[in-house]
């Protein structure tokens, strides 16, 4: 997810969208006492007025923001125009402290922006501002106009218009449809005060006092109370951000599956981190789901478990060694063979050199004792200093724990971090080069990202070859929200020849023992109807198992109020064509208090 910045940035005026045929220019007081907030918001996402001085624009002060590096206030007409594609609200920019109270009637003198969250290069769309306000006020003490009721009458099942290709996919230009996309229906109500009635959380609480419901129950509920995303046709029209207005210590912390009862009210905002959001300065009760986190089947003797699991920058400094100890030893059952993701060096973040991460690893396997599991052992290969990504100076890389009471690990030297890891044939059977070893890392696939780790495990006499993976983040892609339609991902790029370098490894495994064990798992980022899925699977040579689970399970994460699959476990034909059982095992992205963003994933299985 990307990283919040508390700065402001500069206000974005699309002047150049705007024709000087279709400027309005303001010459006298009465033209001007002419134009209110309908006339200024328009029927289309920019503003005719923008980049334009407006004069006396009446409405009465809804909400007032103090905070933040976007102060000011909302603004809402009480004589509405019988349009419903125009707004009737409106945010005013004050840059400090608004001096204005909520019911205050006034008349604002300013300058039409249009103000892009995060920027032009974020693609996402802008909200309609008035800034350098010249504010008079009328009178005092009014009543606010009464909040639009948001529910799954009103949000269209479709979620947006294909982009116009003559404006480079924009739908910025594009008239305003409320009654048919679920992304014109909100823009429609961008500054005015909405509301929200007994809605079920389906991200929980964050850090910045934001959670994310749905008006739509019954839209792609996943087994646990949550909304899955699982197709980019099948958007789900019926999530909202929630963002508290006042004070964020009295912000509810929420799980997925809790119900805010009661209406939750306030203005709506578009913002960079989610889109449009329900500001609220009045949230519902929350009424606890009872959601507990999952724990999954112990593995019988003759099955190897095997898991994947994303421990989110792990460092010694952490103080979660505990609960990530506790939960590979109970929650998933001391699997025989867990994949790391996200272990940093023994300093973490300290940008020194190091790359070692003994200490690391060393400290969760005694956690892992301590908590009742296996003594662990390990294997990982360093990688070249601040070449692999993630968070500056924390060298993150995956690394294999293993039981060695039921596992043996297959060690052949000379893998590094620059060794290619090859497969041999010995007595007709597939064999690596060296193990553990590193898929091609030299390739321009792994540039600042991590390399892929290949172990050869023994089972119950039967070879095991597992690739553990970390494929390069989401990040960089434009939003769900954004002003282009469809949206462009382009951190497929190197995904996709990440996931044609694993393909092509496990391809050659294939081709010397065609009923090779082949697990090719960790954190894809990346969903399993996705092309990089498809690309990782080949011809046949993988599948993701995780499609073996019900549609209203497969989810390994939550973002943004979609319960959606970043982490997999894709299995060669032998696996497949054993009885093996897959689980998604739900202990963090459902909760308030994660441990991890990430749910660990465990494939049981007969070699």
């Amino acid at each position: 997810m990307p990283s919040r910045s508390t700065a402001r940035l500069a206000a974005l005026t699309v002047a150049a969208v705007c024709s000087a045929a279709s400027a309005v220019v303001l010459t006298s007081p009465a033209h001007a006492d002419a134009v209110r907030i309908h006339d200024i918001q328009g029927t289309t996402r920019l503003s005719p007025y923008a980049g334009q001085k407006v004069t006396d624009v009446p409405g009465i002060v809804t909400a007032t923001r103090g905070y933040g590096s976007s102060k000011g206030f909302w603004l809402q007409d009480t004589t509405p125009d019988d349009n419903p594609a125009t707004s009737e609200g409106i945010f005013v920019f004050t840059s400090s402290a608004p001096k204005v109270a909520v019911g205050d009637s006034v008349t604002v003198t300013g300058t039409v922006s249009e103000y892009v969250p995060g920027g032009a290069a974020s693609g996402g769309q802008s909200v309609t501002e008035i800034t350098k306000p010249a504010i008079t006020t009328v009178s005092t003490g009014n009543a606010v106009p009464a909040p639009v009721v948001i529910d799954a009458q009103s949000v269209p099942d479709q979620y947006t218009p294909q982009g116009d290709t003559a404006d480079g996919g924009s739908i910025n230009n594009l008239p305003l449809r409320p009654a048919t996309y679920a992304l014109d229906y909100y823009e429609s109500l961008e500054g005015m005060r909405v509301q929200v009635e007994d809605t079920r959380v389906v991200t929980a609480t964050d850090r910045y006092a934001e959670l994310w419901v749905t008006v739509k129950p019954d839209e792609h509920r996943s087994s646990r109370g949550g909304t899955v995303y699982g197709s980019y046709d099948s958007q789900n029209t019926g999530r909202l951000q929630i963002q508290s207005l006042g004070a964020t210590a009295d912000f509810p912390k929420a799980n997925v599956g809790d119900t805010l009862t009661g209406t939750t009210t306030g203005p709506m905002d578009y913002n960079q981190y989610g889109g449009y959001t329900l500001v609220a300065d009045r949230v519902g009760t929350l009424r606890s789901g009872g959601l507990q986190r999952e724990t999954t089947e112990k593995q019988t003797s003759r099955q190897l478990a095997v898991a994947t699991y994303n421990v989110e920058n792990l460092d010694p400094s952490d103080n979660t060694f505990a609960q990530h100890a506790a939960a590979i030893v109970n929650n998933l059952q001391s699997p025989d063979i867990v994949s790391l993701e996200e272990i940093q060096d023994d300093n973490g973040a300290t940008d020194d050199g190091t790359v070692d991460a003994s200490v690391t690893v060393q400290k969760l396997i005694d956690a892992i004792v301590a908590a009742g599991g296996p003594a662990y052992d390990w294997r990982a290969i360093d990688p070249v200093n601040d070449k692999d990504g993630g968070e500056p100076g924390g060298n993150i890389r995956q690394v294999f724990l293993f039981n060695p009471e039921r596992v043996s690990f297959v060690d052949r030297a000379g893998g590094d971090s620059t060794t290619a890891v090859g497969v041999t044939k010995e007595c007709g059977k597939a064999q690596l080069t060296v193990s553990p070893g590193r898929i091609d890392p030299s390739s321009a696939a792994w540039e600042n990202s991590r390399k892929p780790l290949v172990g050869q495990f023994v089972f119950r006499g039967k070879t095991v070859f597992v690739i553990a993976n970390h494929l390069t983040s989401k990040g960089g892609d434009q939003g769900l929200t954004s002003q282009y339609q469809p949206v462009t991902r382009g951190s497929e790029i190197q995904r996709h020849a990440q996931a044609q370098e694993v393909n092509a490894f496990v391809k050659d495994i294939l081709k010397v023992q065609k009923n090779a064990n082949v697990l090719a798992l960790g954190d894809m980022n990346d969903f399993e109807f996705s092309g990089t899925a498809e690309i990782l699977e080949g011809d046949g040579e993988l599948w993701s198992a995780i499609k073996s689970l019900p549609a209203s399970e497969r989810y390994t994460y939550d973002y943004q109020g979609n319960s959606q699959v970043l982490d997999q476990i894709l299995i060669s034909p032998a696996v497949r064509r054993d009885d093996f059982e897959y689980d998604s095992v739900h202990i963090n992205s459902e909760f308030n208090d994660q441990i991890s963003d990430h749910d660990p994933q465990v494939l049981r299985f007969r070699p």
